[in-house]
Order: structure tokens, then C-alpha cells, then sequence
């Protein structure tokens, strides 16, 4: 079984060891093993967490509700619907954040098309015109 040491898990994740540490010691990744030394040895296991952890974070779950979730799987088989759940959820929140953004690149692409235009033209004024007429 290949195992990782903090930094390759940090570069993996693009955590720093710091991170990682806050991790482990708040709870968040259960079972870390230490090696002869006392130095932090990580399985797949614990990856997979990591890689739970920072997939929540991405959404906007705060590190509380991200330790609530870890207590259910760390509960077992009876919380598997509300696992289900917690990520049903999340997927909401990740496809309403996709619709903003796409949103948002709508208006960038729009301002990106426009500014090119006022450029080519030498000015905006014939571009700010043609937009004010047509009430965009």
C-alpha cells in the first residue's frame, strides 16, 4: 500500500502542512498513522478524506458542518442516507453557483466583445450609441 508523507499530500492538494495538521488535529481526518519517528504517514484512506474534506470546502461548507459529516461516517452504515444527503445538498449549491458564474461569464464575454469593438473603432462612442439604442 503506498503511502504519502505531509508534503506530498500538501502538493497533491495544494494544502500547506500547516492546513493538513489543523486537519488532523481537529478531528477531520480519522486513523493518521505516525511512523518510527513520530512524522505523519497518510493512506489512501485518509487521501480520499482530504480529498472529502477539500471538495466540501469548495462548496462553502464551513469546517463545523465539514466535522459533522466526518462524524457520520466515522458513526457508520445507519448514516449512509444522511451522507447521501449532505452531498445531495451540496450538489444544489454547486449547481446554483455554476449558474452565477455562467452568469458572470456571460457578462465578461459581453464587456470583453464590447470593449473590442469601441477599440477596432477608435472610440466607444459609436458602440455606446448602438447599445443605448438598442436598450441593452
Amino acid at each position: 500500500m503506498k503511502m504519502y508523507n505531509i508534503t506530498e499530500v500538501g502538493e497533491k492538494f495544494g494544502l500547506s502542512k500547516s492546513a493538513i495538521r489543523y486537519y488532523n488535529d481537529i478531528g477531520l481526518i480519522s486513523d493518521l498513522k505516525r511512523d518510527q519517528n513520530g512524522t505523519r504517514i497518510f493512506d489512501a484512506s485518509n487521501i480520499n478524506m482530504i480529498q472529502s474534506i477539500e471538495c466540501l470546502k469548495k462548496t462553502g461548507m464551513p469546517v463545523k458542518d465539514i466535522k459533522k459529516y466526518v462524524a457520520l461516517i466515522q458513526a457508520g452504515d445507519s448514516t449512509l442516507e444522511t451522507r447521501l444527503d449532505v452531498f445531495k445538498k451540496r450538489e444544489k449549491i454547486v449547481l446554483k453557483q455554476i449558474q452565477e458564474l455562467q452568469e458572470t461569464l456571460s457578462e465578461i464575454k459581453w464587456k470583453c466583445d464590447y470593449y473590442q469593438i469601441a477599440i477596432d473603432d477608435g472610440t466607444e462612442k459609436i458602440i455606446k450609441a448602438k447599445v443605448e439604442s438598442d436598450g441593452v
